[in-house]
């Protein structure tokens, strides 16, 4: 079987922050041999690549011998995958998927199998936000001691310095969400461990829980930080909407509300969040995308 990476993931590399683009091209040349050892090391026979797969990792759907099913999941070193093994071990499987096996130091991540195809976003948006809420509240604990996360603002801080860079067009809006990041992290009112990417796709549907979280991107600090890129879920429904900013509000205190988060923090961290993706996304050309998420942070 080949394991050449996805053009989704060949993209997302290339356009990952603080990604060294010879490391990242020398990771892809060598990422099917390194999927052939992963797999022989494990002792697991690969079923299917996973397509789109992750934004910076190979999905790959496997079995051990004995036919159990698993998914093993390779991520090169930029990407942190430590960091990421680290938070759903300490979830233990609560609220998020499961790790089989930490025995090995390859990148590679071997996971309890889900159902890649269902997600939240497969349900009608109220009951996804719904089981979003539910989900994410179980994520939110205290960390381990000495543990190796980044804080929100030290993530925020790093994002900020690229932020200030935007090119005229994006520079009021870009001024206002700096300006939310200064304030919002000042005093932050909690350090908990939060999943860090965390929207309706990152929930899939399993078998020993209805649905379980995947692909964290772990950061400490507060809770409405980690709602943040909730809000913004179902993006083209929420621009082509006749409700407009009204509804992008209702949503924000409707969230806030549910899981007893700061309606006015969550909102400063909508709008930096939603801000700073949008100037990703225009830097990396894709217009689309950059143009909903300025819209909608103008809303905010």
């Amino acid at each position: 079987m080949a394991f050449e990476p996805p053009e989704r993931l060949v993209r997302a590399l290339g356009e990952m922050p603080g990604a060294p683009e010879e490391r990242t091209a020398e990771w892809l040349g060598a990422l099917p041999a390194l999927t052939g050892r992963a797999l022989a090391e494990r002792g697991l026979t690969a079923q299917r690549v996973q397509a789109p797969g992750g934004r910076s990792s190979l999905v790959v759907l496997v079995r051990y011998a004995d036919g159990t099913p698993a998914t093993l999941k390779l991520a090169p070193p930029c990407a942190r995958p430590d960091r990421e093994e680290a938070a759903l071990a300490h979830w233990g499987g609560f609220g998020a998927v499961r790790v089989l096996d930490t025995r090995h130091d390859d990148g590679g991540l071997l996971l309890e199998r889900l159902h890649p195809e269902v997600s939240l976003r497969s349900l009608p948006e109220a009951k996804a936000l719904l089981e979003a809420s539910g989900t994410i509240r179980r994520l939110w604990v205290q960390p381990p001691a000495g543990h190796p996360f980044e804080t929100v603002a030290e993530r925020t801080g790093r994002e900020a310095e690229r932020l200030r860079e935007a090119p005229e067009q994006l520079r009021e809006l870009a001024g206002a969400a700096l300006a939310a990041q200064d304030e919002l992290t000042a005093a932050p009112p909690e350090e908990l461990l939060l999943h860090g990417a965390f929207r309706q796709g990152k929930v899939l549907a399993g078998e020993r829980a209805p649905w379980l979280a995947v692909g964290p991107d772990p950061v400490v600090g507060e809770r409405a930080y980690d709602l943040a890129r909730l809000v913004r879920d179902r993006l083209d429904d929420l621009v082509a909407a006749t409700t407009g900013a009204a509804g992008v509000r209702r949503r924000v205190n409707r969230l806030a509300e549910s899981l007893d988060v700061d309606p006015v923090r969550l909102r400063g961290w909508t709008l930096y969040r939603a801000v700073e993706s949008g100037a990703r996304a225009a830097a990396a050309g894709r217009r689309r995308e950059a143009e909903l998420l300025l819209e909608f942070a103008g809303w905010l």
